[in-house]
């Protein structure tokens, strides 16, 4: 507890982490935004094109900015960590310190993966109800639920990248590389291989793990939603043992 007491105070001392925390809340802003511009879009239309108008779900839209911004979160907390090799001789068997850089980092992205997909729902649908055709909370909280979630991985899986690779610009180019790069190139590969990279993409998980569909968009959806929830687990505690393999083995 001394120990997850120390990593505490050290992200909450540090003035990165207000910053990067209020960029990843500022992301309800940002779908307000984009509500508000595709209500002015809706009562510019003709009639007969509100009837047929769309929109996308824009707590699922906005939800890479959280993302990444936990992610680089968790990859700062241990690249960079001033007195880590502090911390390292005080706590000799070190994966207590690695364990309470987690805890802090996915605690910190539980809350703010709450506030945002959640905040983002009901401030989304409180604008557009009436004009757009939107899903009530009853059909939308099993994905709600596990959006939410993908933020603490991405988190999670910033501590570990962070430990493994010990450079904070690599470990966010990775980050950066899951979210925008690789599920461009798998919607670009021939089939099947499209449709089985784009069904282990974080993107897709939520989706696949709620059995809802993702036909729409570059993601595949050949996952069940068990095999989907244990993809998801992975992203954040793959890195996370490699890890803490790696800091036995070598200089921190």
């Amino acid at each position: 507890m001394s120990v997850l007491a120390a990593e505490w105070l050290k992200v909450r001392s540090v003035r990165s982490s207000h910053l990067i925390v209020g960029i990843g809340l500022g992301s309800v802003l940002l779908a307000a935004g984009l509500a508000w511009m595709a209500i002015g879009m809706y009562d510019d239309a003709s009639p007969s094109m509100r009837g047929s108008a769309r929109i996308a779900e824009l707590e699922e839209v906005v939800v890479i900015v959280p993302q990444l911004c936990l992610g680089i979160l968790g990859v700062l907390s241990w690249t960079s960590d001033r007195v880590l090799q502090t911390s390292l001789t005080i706590v000799p068997r070190r994966w207590p310190v690695l364990v309470s850089k987690a805890a802090v980092a996915g605690g910190l992205g539980l809350v703010v993966g709450a506030v945002t997909v959640f905040g983002t729902f009901f401030l989304s649908r409180g604008m557009l109800a009436g004009r757009y055709p939107v899903t009530g909370f009853a059909e939308s909280w099993p994905i709600l639920v596990p959006t939410s979630i993908s933020v603490a991985v991405f988190a999670l899986l910033g501590v570990g990248l962070g430990v493994i690779m010990r450079s904070a610009a690599g470990a966010v180019a990775v980050l950066v590389g899951l979210v925008y790069v690789i599920p461009m190139i798998g919607g670009n590969l021939p089939e099947p291989w499209s449709e089985r990279l784009g069904s282990v993409m974080i993107g897709a998980l939520p989706r696949e793990i709620a059995g809802a569909s993702l036909a729409s968009s570059v993601y595949g959806e050949l996952l069940s939603p068990v095999a989907a929830a244990l993809v998801l687990a992975a992203y954040a505690l793959l890195p996370l043992l490699a890890g803490a393999w790696l800091l036995r083995r070598r200089d921190a």
